[in-house]
């Protein structure tokens, strides 16, 4: 792997912060199979790295833009598990008081815009916000998480076009996990997917998904170089999910195989590979990272039967929080 500049603690973060992500999508997983939560959901198990090593990178202050799968993200940037079950089983004390669910859940607090169940939804908005940040003189950066089916947006095309003009502070962060819903991306994306970017002038990279340094080194350069005004910034990240596009995606040999599935979990998985390094390096003993991930586990379980028993909203928000100025009193 990827060696960095980093303290003791922050390897220690950012395996704590990959298997937090896979745990809770571990629950997740089983909060649907058992019928307990409404609507679907889509897995980032496998994807880890990615969110974690651009993430770790980041103040608070900096921003992301998320998509349908992206319970990762939220987690890299700061959430906690008791909110984030909380709004996926739509209870008052989630994210967005229940009323956002797996696909729009966001963190303001955590510089998390949102997540965006359109795909290539939130292009504009992370453009928005990185335009914000450099009228406003705050050096802050954003990030725009999209997968390769997102490319074929027009809206990606306009919101670079612009970015490149302005040279505005956004990284623009496609997570190729080589599947656009049930097609290869061979098959949907034409050329260099890099070479997009590039058409615009935007420094474009492409880096190993799955080695979480390798993410963060990179990313740390990007970033301090966007809030020196030399953004933006184009990153392919080649990774892939172990789960089907949706939790009930589950018969999926038609477009892909078990094998091939198989061999991305044995020999590429994101958080074997950096444990394996973090003992080899003397960081971390399996004891200790035995210790740490039963800590998690115990997290996620109590944050899960907190949320299974919390309090739904109250029939009168129904209209809160849809448009500015609402006068909730009203019959």
């Amino acid at each position: 792997m990827a060696q960095t500049k980093h303290n003791t603690e922050d390897y220690l973060r950012m395996y704590r912060q990959m298997v937090r992500i896979r745990t809770f999508e571990d629950n997740a997983n089983q909060l649907y199979l058992s019928a307990k939560m409404p609507g679907l959901t889509h897995m980032y198990s496998g994807e880890e790295a990615v969110a974690v090593g651009i993430c770790e990178a980041l103040t608070t202050s900096d921003k992301i833009t998320s998509t349908h799968r992206g319970h990762g993200h939220c987690v890299a940037k700061g959430a906690a598990f008791r909110e984030m079950f909380c709004e996926l089983l739509g209870k008052e004390e989630g994210y967005c008081r229940g009323k956002g669910g797996s696909m729009h859940i966001a963190d303001q607090s955590n510089g998390n815009l949102g997540a965006n169940a359109i795909v290539g939804g939130s292009m504009g908005i992370a453009t928005g916000s990185a335009f914000t940040a450099k009228m406003l003189g705050t050096k802050d950066v954003t990030v725009c998480f999209f997968g390769d089916g997102a490319t074929a947006q027009g809206l990606w095309y306009e919101v670079m076009n612009m970015a490149a003009l302005w040279k505005l502070p956004v990284i623009y962060a496609c997570e190729n996990n080589g599947y656009s819903e049930y097609t290869k991306t061979e098959e949907i994306a034409a050329g260099s997917i890099t070479a997009r970017a590039e058409a615009f002038g935007i420094e474009a990279h492409q880096v190993d998904g799955q080695d979480v340094l390798a993410v963060n080194n990179l990313t740390r350069d990007l970033v301090a170089r966007a809030r020196k005004g030399e953004g933006p910034f184009f990153l392919e990240l080649m990774t892939y999910r172990y789960h089907g596009h949706h939790v009930g995606d589950i018969n999926r040999e038609y477009y892909r195989s078990k094998s091939e599935e198989q061999d991305w979990k044995d020999n590429r998985d994101p958080i074997i590979r950096f444990r394996a390094w973090l003992v080899d390096q003397g960081i971390a003993s399996e004891a200790e990272i035995e210790a740490m991930n039963g800590e998690i586990k115990a997290d996620a379980k109590s944050a899960v039967e907190y949320a299974l028993n919390a309090k739904y909203p109250d029939v009168s928000e129904v209209d809160m929080h849809v448009y500015v100025g609402v006068d909730h009193a009203l019959a």
